[in-house]
């Protein structure tokens, strides 16, 4: 006589199907010494709602032609997250966050902001995750759901990802030292700015401005320099040319 699931939420509400024979007419379903409510009979199967409990517990089907042998139900309580990391993300989706806590064994589901996801559980303290694509930029709420339960409680915010419109101005000497002003969209979470390989001071004015100082050409030679701006939406890219120095 199988009973599926096997285990559900501490708090009760969990529907449980018990199959075996001889079961239609049943009068009552026990999770140890608590009566569940049964909403489905027929004469192969028993579908009760699961009353509270904890730990694990015997399920017996109480018939006309007496009380069945015993299964097992085990009782779970309900998730609870300590922590996500990282926060932000694109609002394309596709990064892998990872959640901290307790009871993350059972997962089955994480949402963020109504969009779900399915999780890799690491252990019961930990699980991993695909952030889907969000809606829009901005916060969203982020649920778990395992057999004991929801819990949310934290936050995802999504970013979206910048652009870079102009570089004022667009050139200046190898040697460095230009004050760039870099506009475009979605900078204020900027966390870089490169001139090629070499990483430039910034600072962000706006959600639409960056003030830069440019470094030094490596070998102080001339020439084209793709310039990286990354964000917490992803990465932007425009050009800039370092110029030659007079000679006499």
């Amino acid at each position: 006589m199988p009973i599926s699931p096997n285990q559900g939420s501490s708090g009760g509400g969990t529907t449980v199907t018990i199959t075996g024979t001889n079961l239609g007419g049943a009068t009552a379903v026990r999770f140890g010494t608590k009566t569940a409510a049964i909403t489905g009979n027929t004469p192969t199967s028993v579908t009760v709602i699961s009353p509270s409990g904890s730990g694990a517990v015997p399920v017996t089907v109480t018939t006309p032609g007496g009380t069945s042998n015993p299964l097992q139900f085990f009782y779970v309580g309900a998730p609870f997250k300590s922590s996500l990391s990282p926060v932000t993300g694109v609002t394309a989706g596709g990064n892998t966050v990872t959640i901290n806590g307790t009871g993350l064994s059972t997962a089955t589901s994480v949402s963020f902001g109504g969009v779900t996801a399915t999780p890799t559980v690491v252990n019961d303290g930990q699980l991993t995750v695909t952030v889907p694509a969000g809606a829009a930029a901005g916060p969203v709420g982020v649920s778990v759901t395992t057999a004991g339960g929801t819990n949310n409680g934290l936050s995802y915010t999504y970013v979206d990802a910048p652009t870079v419109a102009s570089l004022n101005p667009n050139s200046g000497p190898a040697s460095g030292g230009t004050a760039v002003t870099i506009t475009g969209t979605n900078l204020s979470t900027t966390q870089s700015v490169a001139f090629g390989a070499t990483l430039a001071p910034f600072t962000v004015i706006s959600d639409t401005s960056i003030s830069v100082v440019t470094p030094p050409t490596p070998d102080g030679s001339p020439g084209p320099a793709t310039v990286t701006v990354t964000t917490s939406g992803g990465v932007a890219t425009g050009d800039f040319t370092y110029l030659a120095g007079p000679g006499i």
